[in-house]
């Protein structure tokens, strides 16, 4: 089932992805491009304040062209690892360390043309700081119960795959 590469080619360097343009052998021996968003990484957390409050971020996403409400993620720097990445994004994004940090899963958000992985960690809220967001970020926070959250799912109205993935994976721990 595993395709051959001939050949690949960055067509597009960017600040946060390249875009890669591949040619490949087929199983049948056919050929076929593939295009593919080359990306460092990100991290995720879904973070709780006890007793049951998960903390959310809103903001707008240009890509979507609509506010989103997630958990707190970023892009894992070069050279960071995916632990750090969601310690600092927490800091940034809503003033709060953490405590108590466990990776719940890894995911593809988008394997059909993207080779990001998304590392989702668990972990409870600390000391609560300043938050000190990016230049380029308008953030909300909000604070949502679990039962609340997975209605949210049920209705549609939480439409970002790393959050939806993780406010399952949490429900999936809580009953173990």
């Amino acid at each position: 089932m595993k395709e051959k590469t001939i050949s690949r080619k960055i067509i597009y360097k960017g600040k946060i992805l390249d875009l890669e343009k591949a040619l490949v052998k087929l199983v049948n021996g056919k050929k076929a491009f593939r295009e593919v968003i080359m990306h460092n990484g990100a991290a995720a957390v879904i973070a709780v304040e006890k007793p049951d409050k998960i903390i959310f971020i809103r903001q707008f996403r240009y890509p979507a062209g609509k506010i989103i409400l997630e958990i707190p993620a970023g892009r894992i720097d070069k050279n960071e690892t995916p632990l750090n990445c969601i310690k600092r994004e927490m800091m940034e994004e809503t003033g709060y360390k953490l405590k108590n940090i466990k990776k719940i899963l890894d995911m593809y958000p988008c394997v059909g043309y993207s080779n990001e992985v998304i590392h989702i960690y668990k972990a409870d809220t600390g000391i609560k700081t300043k938050p000190k967001p990016e230049f380029d970020e308008n953030i909300r926070i909000h604070k949502i119960k679990l039962s609340k959250a997975l209605k949210m799912i049920k209705k549609g109205r939480l439409k970002d795959s790393k959050t939806i993935a993780a406010v399952l994976a949490l429900k999936i721990l809580e009953k173990s």
